[in-house]
């Protein structure tokens, strides 16, 4: 072997044997309890939260690393006792160069199944809020005790270095938001993996996880974290790209709103990430294919259950402060469209406001008869312009807003309708018989009309009509008052226009039995009212007695 080669080979088992030693001597050269009070003391100081541990250990291969047993890190005590984070170990690698010369700089930090504990107040402030807003005066340095050196080494002088990256594996986050009202909804993160890498004044992260419930995956990459010294954490500029994959939103819905209606759709969309980390913010476009809701109608024949499914919904949606906004949002059913721009609050009970709500050739009958099994059903192509703003827990009572709506040719189908209209007809042909023989077997079969036009206002669950105009062959009905749309409670003044005619009734009353009053004085307008009125007028009372 020439002299050239055997050098190679002693120099390159030179360095080997002074790595192996080196790694043998490493839990020699760390000083475990300075390097302990350096790391909850940093820690500490960068979060603005007390960081404890339950103890540490050392390990040599496959590179030299600190694990961190029990560690915990407080809550603020505004938001409860409970920790914030809680990790059974973290390890923590050391760089081996700086080690052999008695420094400690951090490598790479690894958290496996970290639990996170995220709370909302009610007042829209959550726990994360306070993250790095401690005290910035450097950390005290460890007393003598915690200097002694292990086993005869030293660390030397100076504090551990930023670490080279981050990664969560398989973390858990518990979401806790509680509602003005009292209600409290809770989600929670699972899956999480997360990477972040760099340092001031820019931080990269990447990561993905599951939404429970609901199975909801979010993806977010490209993501940046601008940092400022003199700023608080949660205060630092984000943005990044998320991605969203949902198989079916139900689980998701059901959580905030409750177990019925059920809802469902598949749902995906691609977001900017913007906002700082205390308060993000998202922008982009979502798609929910099929969206659909379920729910037990008793008034309907078996099956009672029923499903009403729309078309693919798009929003081109915000995210900002509790608010998810949509501008615009369309969707269909059946051969009709529905446009609108939406607002949803959540900070005030899931509130919805639909402005600029355009309808057309939306077909009733999918929704009255095959979905709701309306008792004042009616079909046709319903066309409706206007506005609407309820709560999403208790729609019938806070649902308000004006519109206009105009439904071609249909048909009336519904059974109280076609009694009620079959009653007031009744009444007044005990009265008028050219009433009856202008408007014959009224209420014993579906009704065609050519169309109804009007203009409403809703104000807290009651609708205000002035000009609701029913027009059919036979006869004209012109409808005002209100009806309560969570107490059914009706108060309407009817006209009932026909050929030769014309009736006035009031009813009252709840709708599935109102009451109905007619003016017998409005029956006749070219008839001889000595003779014919007075005849049906003693008519009428006979059959009252």
């Amino acid at each position: 072997m020439r002299r050239p080669v055997k050098w190679l080979v002693g120099a390159v088992a030179a360095v080997v044997v002074l790595v192996v030693a080196a790694l043998i001597l490493v839990p020699f050269l760390v000083d475990t309890p300075r390097v302990q009070a350096l790391i909850a003391s940093n820690a500490s100081q960068a979060l603005g939260r007390p960081v404890k541990f339950r103890s540490m250990s050392i390990s040599v291969l496959p590179l030299p690393a600190v694990a961190l047993h029990g560690l915990e890190i407080a809550e603020d005590p505004h938001f409860g006792t409970e920790p914030f984070l809680k990790l059974e170990t973290g390890k923590v690698r050391l760089k081996l160069v700086p080690l052999l010369t008695g420094r400690v700089e951090l490598g790479d930090i690894k958290l496996t199944k970290p639990v996170i504990t995220v709370i909302q107040a009610a007042d829209g402030r959550m726990n994360i809020s306070t993250l790095g807003a401690g005290p910035k005066e450097p950390p005290s340095e460890p007393k003598a005790a915690e200097r002694a050196p292990r086993g005869g080494g030293g660390t030397g002088g100076g504090g551990a270095a930023p670490a080279a990256a981050i990664s969560i594996d398989h973390g858990a986050v518990a979401y806790i938001s509680h509602g003005k009202a009292g209600a409290t909804s809770q989600y929670r993160v699972e899956d999480l993996d997360l990477t972040l890498t760099g340092g001031a004044p820019q931080l990269a992260f990447k990561g993905d996880f599951k939404v429970k419930p609901g199975d909801l995956v979010v993806k977010v990459a490209d993501g940046q974290v601008a940092l400022n010294g003199g700023k608080s954490l949660t205060e630092a500029p984000l943005r990044g790209v998320v991605t969203l994959d949902g198989k079916d939103i139900g689980e998701l819905v059901k959580n905030a709103l409750g177990p019925t209606p059920a809802f469902g759709g598949a749902l995906k969309g691609k977001l900017a990430l913007s906002g700082t980390l205390g308060s993000p913010a998202v922008a982009g476009d979502i798609e929910l294919a099929k969206p659909s809701v379920s729910q037990l109608q008793p008034s309907c024949p078996e099956p009672k259950r029923r499903t009403l499914t729309l078309g693919t919904l798009k929003l081109n949606a915000g995210y900002r402060d509790q608010v998810l906004a949509a501008r615009p949002l369309t969707t269909a059913l059946g051969d009709g469209t529905i446009t609108g721009q939406l607002s949803l609050s959540l900070a005030q009970g899931m509130r919805v406001q639909l402005a600029d709500l355009a309808i057309k050739a939306l077909p009733l009958e999918k929704a009255l008869v095959d979905y709701l099994c309306q008792g004042y059903a009616i079909t046709g192509a319903l066309d409706l312009t206007g506005a609407t703003s309820f709560s999403a827990h208790d729609v019938f009572n806070t649902l308000s807003g004006p519109g206009a709506l105009k439904i071609g040719r249909g048909k009336v189908v519904g059974p109280r309708a076609l009694a009620l209209l079959g009653g007031i007809v009744r009444l007044g042909g005990a009265v008028s018989s050219l009433l009856s023989a202008d408007l014959p077997n009224v209420g014993d079969s579906p009704l065609e009309f050519e169309s109804i036009t009007g203009t409403y206002q809703i104000v807290n669950g009651v609708l205000n009509t002035k000009d609701l105009l029913y027009t059919s062959r036979p006869m004209k009905i012109l409808i005002a008052g209100s009806y309560g749309f969570a107490t059914e409670r009706m108060d309407l003044d009817m006209t009932v226009s026909h050929g030769r005619g014309e009736l006035k009734a009031k009813v009252t009353g709840h709708a599935s039995s109102p009451s109905i009053r007619v003016n017998p004085a409005t029956i006749l307008r070219e008839v001889d009212r000595g003779g014919t009125i007075d005849k049906g007028l003693g008519d009428l009372l006979k059959k009252i007695r």
